[in-house]
């Protein structure tokens, strides 16, 4: 272990979650206003990841008003309380930046079923 990593260790946070591109999610986000703090909470689709230690961050885009809004989150951030998957998704794409040219029901993206060995697994044992 280098002495970089030995200084990010300390810094990286415990388990976001598990989510990943093409999921919706809702990110509970520390606000600060003057002294008070509130947790506002951003829903929308996960359409890119950089996985770069601490430095790593995520992509969240949503409609707003009629207006695409996009905003990228540290992944190792302290103001980021969690992150909720909604719904999972099924891309094939790392990045979906293709999305922001998508109107309407083009912009959907496919709902991730389960898989059905998972699901008969629990019904067998009781």
């Amino acid at each position: 272990m280098n002495l970089i990593q030995k200084i990010q260790a300390p810094q990286m946070m415990a388990d976001r979650g598990n989510f990943k591109v093409g999921d919706t999610v809702k990110v509970h986000f520390k606000i600060v206003e003057g002294k008070t703090e509130r947790i506002q909470i951003y829903e929308g689709l996960v359409i890119a990841m950089k996985n770069a230690g601490i430095g790593a961050t995520f992509m969240v885009r949503k409609i707003s008003y009629g207006v695409g809004v996009e905003r990228v989150f540290p992944v190792n951030s302290p103001r980021i309380e969690k992150v909720e998957v909604v719904r999972a998704g099924k891309v094939r794409r790392a990045k979906l930046y293709y999305i922001r040219t998508k109107v309407g029901k083009k912009s959907k993206v496919k709902v991730l079923l389960p898989n059905r060995k998972e699901e008969a697994a629990p019904e067998a044992n009781s």
